[in-house]
C-alpha cells in the first residue's frame, strides 16, 4: 500500500468516526456528541426539588390526620322571626363563639332566619324600626319551641326578644335534654 492509499484509507475512517460520534481521542469530533446530550445537571437538580416538594405536600397531608380535631362547641337551634311590613334594622346573635352580633340594616319584612347558638351564649333578636315607623314583631324559638314575642311601634321603636340556653358542659347539657328543661317554653298545670 503506497502512503496515497494510507491517507485516503486513514481519512476515511477519520470521516466515519466524526459522522457516529465516536473518536479514539479526545478530539474535536466530541463536541457534537456533546451537544446531542445536553448537560442533564439541571434535570437532576429539578427533579430533586420536585421529590423534596412532594415529600412536604404529603406529609403535611398524611401529618394533619395526627392531630386531634378541636371539639366543636355544642349548639342549639334557634330561629328568629320578625314580622310587620316595611323594613327595620335587625340585630341577632349568631353561630359566632365570641359572642358578637350580626346586624343587618333596612331590612325588609318579614325576616326569618334559623341559626346555631353555642350553648351557654344568650340568643338574642333586636329590632329597630326606621324613621317611617309602624308596627313590627320579634319572635324567639330555641329547637323548635316557642320562648318570646315581643313587638316595636312607631317612629325608631324597638323590641328584643331574648332567651337562656344552658351552659355547655356535658352533664348539665344531658340532664336537661332529657327532662326538656331550658327551652323556656310554657309550664304544665296540676290537674
Amino acid at each position: 500500500m503506497g502512503a496515497e492509499e494510507r491517507e485516503t484509507t486513514a481519512d476515511a475512517a477519520a470521516d466515519t468516526k466524526a459522522f457516529d460520534g465516536s473518536s479514539d481521542d479526545n478530539s474535536a469530533p466530541d463536541e457534537p456528541a456533546r451537544a446531542s446530550h445536553p448537560d442533564r445537571t439541571g434535570l437532576l437538580i429539578g427533579a430533586a426539588l420536585l421529590a423534596v416538594c412532594t415529600g412536604l405536600v404529603l406529609y403535611g397531608v398524611l401529618d394533619s390526620e395526627d392531630k386531634p380535631a378541636r371539639p366543636s362547641a355544642p349548639t342549639a337551634a334557634v330561629t328568629y322571626e320578625v314580622t310587620g311590613d316595611g323594613t327595620a334594622d335587625i340585630a341577632y346573635q349568631g353561630s359566632s363563639g365570641a359572642g358578637t352580633a350580626t346586624v343587618d340594616h333596612a331590612v325588609t319584612l318579614p325576616w326569618k332566619k334559623t341559626v346555631h347558638v353555642p350553648l351557654g351564649r344568650p340568643p338574642l333578636v333586636s329590632i329597630t324600626l326606621g324613621e317611617k315607623g309602624g308596627q313590627a314583631s320579634c319572635s324567639l324559638a330555641v329547637r323548635g319551641n316557642h320562648v318570646q314575642t315581643a313587638s316595636a311601634y312607631g317612629r325608631f321603636g324597638r323590641a328584643t326578644c331574648q332567651a337562656e340556653l344552658p351552659s355547655a358542659t356535658p352533664a348539665q347539657s344531658e340532664s336537661e335534654a332529657e327532662s326538656g328543661s331550658g327551652s323556656g317554653s310554657g309550664s304544665e298545670s296540676a290537674g
